[in-house]
C-alpha cells in the first residue's frame, strides 16, 4: 500500500518506476519489494503499465489510494 500512497502524497495519477524505487529505498531487496508491490497491484486492477517505465492508477487504485 505505500505504493499507492505515494501516488496521493505527490498529488500525481502517473508515475516512474524510478520515483517508485526511491521511495522504497536504495537497498536491492527494497527494490525487489516495490516491484512485487507493482506486479500485484497491476494484477489487482489498481495500476496500469503505461510503459517507458511509467505506472498510473486506474479509477480502482484511486479509490483505494484515497482510502488509505
Amino acid at each position: 500500500m505505500r505504493v499507492l500512497r505515494l501516488f496521493g502524497a505527490m498529488g500525481e495519477d502517473r508515475l516512474d518506476l524510478h520515483v517508485l524505487f526511491e521511495a522504497g529505498g536504495n537497498e536491492p531487496e527494497e527494490r525487489l519489494q516495490v516491484l512485487d508491490a507493482i506486479d500485484e497491484l497491476v494484477r489487482a486492477g489498481m495500476l496500469d503499465a503505461c510503459g517507458g517505465d511509467f505506472y498510473a492508477l486506474t479509477e480502482k487504485g484511486r479509490e483505494q489510494s484515497l482510502g488509505l
